[in-house]
């Protein structure tokens, strides 16, 4: 199987143990966006982004430094360095060989700036949603600027890890950047509800945490 998951705005960049990691496979689209974004000052990216002044100047300052590089220096494996609910059920720091071994092969996250992650893959902070209606060229937003791109690369990798199916544990945002009718193997969708007051019902956290803790459970 293919497990996909959805990043985290939230980021830890301090230092890890694991040594292993593996280049990102997009980076010259990557480079692209990030040379569209060094154009935007700190109140533009507020605006596209709808985010705070704090937040908006420090990924305008991430941008500018934004290196062409990936470095253990400048960069950390993306596992790793998500940091939001659904890490929290992940829990890669406790990893061992076998389990990244296992990732590497079966584990991908959607990614608005980098399209495609494996968990090993370096990657310098950011921000930047899928949903982001980001301008470049002729594209609208970053579904048009991916376009089937992901979804060549979730078929390359089915073949290479001989994996029977897709399973989706991303959310409607960032599944919205796969082309479902390219997609070479069945899709399963997992969706995480509580009862509560007489019906079923998805809470956010739990959800997402829960989507971790899945993944978890199978690489372990």
């Amino acid at each position: 199987m293919i497990i996909l998951l959805s990043p985290a705005k939230t980021l830890d960049y301090s230092p890890t143990e694991i040594k292993d990691f593996t280049q990102p496979r997009f980076q010259q689209d990557t480079q692209r966006l990030v040379g569209q974004l060094k154009k935007k000052s700190a109140r533009s990216l507020k605006k596209l982004m709808s985010i705070s002044d704090k937040l908006a100047a420090t990924n305008a300052e991430r941008y500018q430094i934004f290196s062409e590089e990936f470095t253990t220096e400048n960069a950390k494996q993306a596992a790793l360095a998500f940091k939001g609910d659904v890490y929290l059920g992940l829990e890669a720091e406790t990893f061992d060989g076998q389990d990244f071994e296992f990732a590497d092969q079966h584990l991908r996250i959607l990614s608005g700036l980098y399209g495609l992650l494996r968990p090993l893959d370096l990657m310098q902070p950011y921000r930047l949603e899928m949903g982001t209606s980001l301008k470049i060229g002729r594209k609208k937003n970053l579904y048009q600027f991916w376009g089937d791109k992901i979804t060549d690369l979730i078929n390359e990798d089915l073949e290479n890890s001989q994996s029977d199916f897709v399973l989706n544990l991303a959310s409607k945002e960032y599944f919205k950047a796969v082309n479902v009718k390219k997609v070479t193997k069945p899709i399963i969708n997992i969706h995480f509800r509580e009862f509560r007051k007489g019906k079923f019902t998805m809470i956010s956290f739990n959800a997402k945490k829960a989507r971790g803790k899945m993944a978890q459970l199978i690489i372990k």
